[in-house]
C-alpha cells in the first residue's frame, strides 16, 4: 500500500453498516479536508462509493462497522475504507450493461491508484488522489 509521505492522519471515523452512513461519510470528508481542498470532490465521491460498497457487499452491512481514515502528504490524499469483508472482492466493471462494478470504475478513474487487501480487521480498500 502506498504511503503519503510526511503529511499525516487528518482523521478517522467509525460508521455503522447502514445506508445513512454514506451521506455521513461524505459530510465527514468535507469537514476533514475543508471546503476549499482541491481534491475534495473526488475524495468525497470515492469515499461515498466505497462506503456504499461496504454496506451492500460486506458483512458490515449486516449490523457491522465501517472505518474511514484519511491522510495527506506529498500532494496526495490517501484514504482507507475498512469493513468486515465478504465473499466478493472489489472489481471494476467496464461494461456499461454489466451488473455491478460501475462504482469501482469511478474509483479507478478518479484516483491516482487504488487497491485492497484483507487483514485481521477485515477488508481494506485504499486509494490515493493527487492534488
Amino acid at each position: 500500500m502506498p504511503t503519503t509521505g510526511r503529511g499525516g492522519v487528518l482523521g478517522s471515523v467509525e460508521l455503522t453498516g447502514e445506508a445513512a452512513s454514506v451521506s455521513y461519510a461524505r459530510s465527514w470528508v468535507k469537514g476533514v479536508l475543508g471546503a476549499g481542498h482541491p481534491a475534495l470532490d473526488n475524495v468525497m465521491l470515492i469515499v461515498s462509493e466505497l462506503v456504499t460498497n461496504s454496506v451492500r457487499h460486506s458483512r458490515s452491512g449486516q449490523g457491522g462497522r465501517i472505518r474511514v481514515a484519511i491522510t495527506q502528504g506529498d500532494g496526495l490524499v490517501h484514504g482507507d475504507v475498512t469493513d468486515e469483508g465478504g465473499e466478493s472482492v472489489p472489481r471494476v466493471c467496464r461494461n456499461p450493461e454489466g451488473e455491478g462494478g460501475r462504482g469501482m470504475f469511478l474509483v479507478e478513474q478518479l484516483s491516482q491508484e487504488w487497491g485492497f487487501h484483507d487483514d485481521a480487521t477485515g477488508r481494506v480498500v485504499w486509494f490515493t488522489v493527487k492534488y
